[in-house]
């Protein structure tokens, strides 16, 4: 006689549904998928947000977009492979210039195409940079961007005739399309096209970052030796590194010029580097979410300086200075009390909160 089956009961959470294929659906979209499902929610928001807000919030919220899409591409190039670069304001300078010449020069062409037209560019200087710094370590390659943001400004000078000296370039950008005009105004028609490109981009280094590529600068970042020893190609993937940085550096330059209609070298002088590089640390280094924290301490601690000192009645000078200083103190504060920048707190808190209600 055949022996009796024992059907065993699955045990299921309160909505009927079994655990484990809770976790199977989570992860049933390829990431690169999920990414764009996020990038979309994160681009509804702002959207939302333009919705209830003036043309100076567009403004300043376009600002925070294409900020955090530069520090994003350093994120990737000193978080995940760990080199350090003090020309990454360099690459925003030849992404802005480039929209400019364009828009000059070819005024026909889309906004879509001159895009396409800065990454090849950037791509291309990435290449350079990252080909003649692959062997360069710690300080050697700190110096050498270095003198690379020292010294693309005085081209400017260099070349007056065709980048227009310390003045620089002006150039005149279409507004919203005839079916949106009315509903839209010039500012946050050009906010949308900002966070349409930026929440691509950060779509794409996120995947990057999460892919095997991530996993070989992170290797890299950690033991170069033993990378190589393991088959990494350390050289290969050092370049790529820096023509990713290149590429968010330059596109984010190219839509800084888009936004404001001008491009000056004073913009992009070794200040913007540090700067940019002090607020990867501030936000978080190792989070794409560290780039959104950096951006917004950027564009509204500047902000927020200068209305303190026009309340204040202070001089032009005092004016000037009053953001640089407002900045490193709040850098100092914030990595006193959070060693990890701003986005290692909140994951601090988010883990107390979660281990307080287990």
């Amino acid at each position: 006689m055949s022996q009796p089956t024992v059907r065993r009961e699955t045990p299921t959470d309160p909505v009927g549904s079994d655990p484990a294929p809770r976790h199977t659906r989570r992860s049933a979209l390829p990431l690169p998928v999920r990414h764009l499902l996020l990038a979309a929610l994160g681009l509804a928001a702002v959207a939302g947000l333009l919705l209830v807000t003036g043309d100076l919030t567009a403004l300043r919220l376009a600002a925070v977009g294409y900020t955090m899409l530069a520090v994003a591409g350093l994120q990737l190039l000193v978080g995940a492979s760990g080199q350090v670069s003090l020309g990454h304001g360099a690459f925003m300078m030849i992404g802005a210039y480039a929209m400019a010449l364009l828009v000059l020069h070819q005024p026909m062409l889309p906004l879509a195409v001159n895009l396409a037209i800065i990454v090849v560019v950037s791509v291309v200087a990435g290449i350079a940079v990252g080909a003649a710094t692959a062997r360069l370590h710690g300080p050697y390659l700190a110096g050498a961007t270095l003198i690379l943001a020292v010294g693309l400004p005085g081209l400017a000078h260099r070349y007056h005739d065709v980048l227009g000296g310390s003045n620089g370039l002006n150039i005149r950008t279409a507004g919203a399309p005839p079916f949106l005009q009315g509903l839209v105004s010039t500012s946050e028609w050009r906010a949308l096209v900002v966070w349409t490109t930026v929440v691509l981009g950060l779509a794409l280094l996120a995947t990057l970052s999460a892919g095997r590529l991530g996993r070989r600068m992170r290797a890299i970042r950690d033991d170069e030796t033993a990378a190589a020893m393991a088959g990494v190609p350390v050289g290969g993937t050092k370049v790529v590194a820096f023509v990713i940085a290149s590429t968010a550096g330059g596109l984010a330059g190219g839509l800084q010029a888009y936004v404001l209609g001008t491009v000056t070298p004073g913009s992009f002088t070794l200040v913007l580097s540090l700067t940019l590089l002090a607020a990867l640390v501030m936000g978080g280094i190792g989070s794409l979410w560290g780039a959104l924290w950096a951006a917004i301490a950027i564009v509204y601690l500047q902000i927020w300086a200068t209305d303190l000192a026009r309340a204040l009645n202070l001089s032009r000078d005092v004016e000037n200075n009053l953001p640089i200083v407002f900045f490193g103190v709040v850098l100092i504060l914030v990595l006193r009390f959070w060693p990890l920048g701003v986005h290692g707190a909140l994951h601090s808190l988010r883990a107390r909160l979660r281990a307080r209600e287990s």
